[in-house]
């Protein structure tokens, strides 16, 4: 398979191979498991409160990679000079409504005024937990540059931000970020739509970033493909994939990963460290929301899998296997 532009049936987006979304068929089975779940898929201990000291940005990173996570699949990158922000949500919730719907688990570690300078913001797709209307606002009248998947500028240029600023990206189209980091738009096993009626009516992605020194791999949101390996054949190998871990289950298993199937793909990618995302922030399903993070923990010695996991909110510089285990003085004992 090569690394091609996307396909459409009518004016529908399709997956590269056949994909069951989990669709309104599925609802009502779906809600009953909700009702009657046992896990703790809501932390009963309160994550955080979690802190980025902005001062760290004043220097750069020793390395030249350097991650802040801010939660689910917002991330700062700082990659060989240039800062770049993938999907940022700051919202109480995802959803589109503020009075209900899945709510963080832990406030934003830092405030989207403290940010640093920016040289652009990667969105991948229009769902709520990665397309976040009021936090594009705040980039209203701004000139930081975006680069998103087919369809999504409107929603972007809806909210404030000036179309010139905004540059859409099939599979397989490249971007210059100044002369030296290029992000290409790759392809994903997802779908799209902020209402009924909407559904995969825009485009979903992955990200491939590469810059003079390194080449990051950002997943966004994908279920498990052959993609991954010519992805890796024509970009890796990559020093840093970002791959989502959460949010699984057996009613959607064409769409969302899970430990096991990302950790395939980080071996796909022919990544060198693999950074869990997508987890830990917001319950998008039924399972523990720790459970994602152990189990990559175990799979990742199965596999000689090297892992980077790193406090959310905490700079942390990308230079060798590292696990903060954060989490784990919030789980019950």
């Amino acid at each position: 398979m090569s690394v091609s532009g996307s396909q459409k049936k009518g004016k529908k987006f399709i997956n590269v191979i056949p994909t069951d979304a989990g669709g309104f068929g599925k609802l009502i089975p779906i809600l009953k498991e909700y009702i009657i779940n046992k896990a703790e898929a809501v932390p009963v201990n309160t994550l955080g409160p979690f802190k980025t000291d902005t001062s760290i940005y004043t220097t750069p990173p020793e390395s030249g990679l350097r991650i802040t996570w801010v939660g689910h699949s917002s991330l700062l990158i700082e990659i060989d000079g240039r800062r770049i922000l993938t999907d940022p949500v700051w919202s109480n919730r995802v959803s589109f409504s503020q009075s209900f719907g899945p709510k963080r688990f832990f406030q934003p570690p830092i405030a989207l005024a403290d940010l640093p300078p920016l040289d652009a913001v990667i969105i991948s797709h229009d769902h709520y937990d990665h397309l976040d209307k009021a936090t594009i606002k705040f980039f209203a009248g701004k000139t930081v540059p975006f680069f998103c998947s087919l369809g999504v500028k409107k929603y972007i240029t809806g909210w404030g931000v000036d179309a010139n600023y905004i540059t859409e990206l099939d599979w397989g189209d490249s971007v210059m970020i100044d002369h030296d980091t290029v992000v290409t738009a790759a392809p994903a096993r997802h779908f799209s739509g902020r209402g009924i009626l909407n559904r995969n009516e825009t485009l979903w992605s992955s990200f491939v970033i590469k810059g003079p020194k390194h080449t990051i791999f950002y997943g966004a949101d994908s279920g498990w493909f052959n993609g991954f390996q010519a992805i890796g054949a024509m970009f890796g190998p990559f020093d840093l994939t970002m791959l989502e871990i959460g949010a699984y289950g057996k009613n959607w298993p064409d769409i969302h990963m899970g430990p096991d199937h990302a950790s395939n793909a980080h071996i796909a990618l022919q990544g060198k460290l693999m950074m869990p995302i997508h987890w830990g922030t917001f319950n998008l399903a039924l399972h523990d929301w720790f459970e994602p993070i152990e189990r990559l923990e175990q799979l990742a010695q199965q596999k000689n899998i090297k892992l980077f996991v790193p406090e959310p909110g905490k700079p942390t510089e990308v230079d060798g296997a590292y696990n903060s285990e954060w989490w784990k003085k919030y789980m019950l004992r």
